[in-house]
């Protein structure tokens, strides 16, 4: 019976190290990869989460600016990285949702297959904004009026970008036309619509918040499935444009091969973290409405949005630009 013994010995001998290191995760500083620039509202959801799950974990999570390319550049890294949970990335709707459908050779990663979901974090409803001057108060009167033959044009931060499509998607629906003027961000697309060189746009609820509340720009619906607290800007659902849901996402992921003790662990943090007051205020102080999830639910859900941005992609013949 000697053998058996030591067989087992030898087995258990084996499984302490990956236990002893799931135990003792994190037992070094954690990278969190921000694919886009300091500054912008994925920069600092990044750095608000960095801080409640550095506090909660007694580890410090660092935030690592890699912008380039709608975030490619960042998302790249992360995929190459080692699956052992010390790299992982802040994703959002560009990176695993619109680039990878609109410009799939521009991108060396799957959205899929080279990441480990991990948690959702927040969303950031888009807002269908109007010049004031536009004689209409509701989504029904705008589409009336583009169906007059009235001379429509939206603005976007790009082209492909998530205003670009939510626009087409909004046309799509509502059998409207309307010439797309893309611009280099979003802000530059605010200000010629709140001039008058625009009739509309679809932008995150963020953005156009200052000034909506200033008379400068009218809210007609928000791109959300249901009202926001506080929030005095009826649904597109509400008004006869279900399935108009566009939201600005944003996600924690690490690469593919990431053990299920490590996926998970990490998964809880940000429950934890996301659970605190202080950082659910910092989100809602963005516009961004706190979320989490399980890993699965991460996954699922960028699985939809892949085949939802794809489907608008190829219905608008939108392509990328060269």
């Amino acid at each position: 019976m000697l053998v058996p013994v030591l067989a087992c010995v030898a087995t258990i001998a084996l499984a302490q190290p990956a236990t002893a290191q799931t135990q003792s995760f994190p037992a070094k500083p954690i990278r969190l990869i921000a694919p886009f620039a300091a500054g912008g509202a994925l920069d600092l959801i990044a750095r608000g989460v960095a801080i409640k799950m550095s506090e909660s974990m007694d580890q410090s999570v660092l935030v690592e600016n890699r912008a380039g390319a709608s975030g490619a550049i960042g998302s790249e890294a992360v995929a190459r990285s080692a699956p052992d949970g010390y790299t992982i990335l802040l994703g959002a709707t560009t990176t695993h949702g619109i680039n990878p459908v609109l410009n799939p050779r521009g991108i060396s990663y799957d959205p899929v297959k080279d990441f480990t979901p991990i948690s959702l974090i927040a969303t950031i409803p888009h807002v269908f904004v109007v010049n004031p001057s536009l004689p209409v108060s509701t989504l029904q009167e705008f589409v009336t009026l583009a169906k007059s033959g009235r001379p429509m044009a939206y603005g976007s931060a790009g082209n492909g970008s998530p205003h670009h499509l939510a626009a087409e998607l909004f046309k799509s629906m509502a059998g409207i036309e309307a010439v797309h003027v893309p611009y280099k961000g979003s802000g530059p697309a605010l200000t010629d619509l709140i001039g008058g060189q625009l009739q509309f746009v679809s932008v995150e609820l963020t953005a156009a918040e200052p000034h909506i509340k200033s008379g400068k720009l009218k809210a007609l619906a928000l791109a959300s499935a249901k009202r926001l607290p506080g929030v005095d800007i009826p649904t597109a659902a509400e008004q006869g444009f279900p399935g108009w849901e566009v939201t600005s996402w944003y996600a924690i992921l690490g690469p593919a091969g990431m053990s299920e003790a490590v996926t998970n662990k990490l998964s809880a943090e940000v429950a934890k973290s996301l659970a605190a007051p202080d950082l659910r205020d910092r989100l809602k102080g963005l516009g961004a409405t706190p979320v989490g999830s399980t890993p699965a639910e991460l996954g699922a859900h960028i699985l939809a949005e892949l085949a939802r941005w794809a489907k608008v992609v190829k219905t608008a013949g939108i392509k990328p630009e060269q």
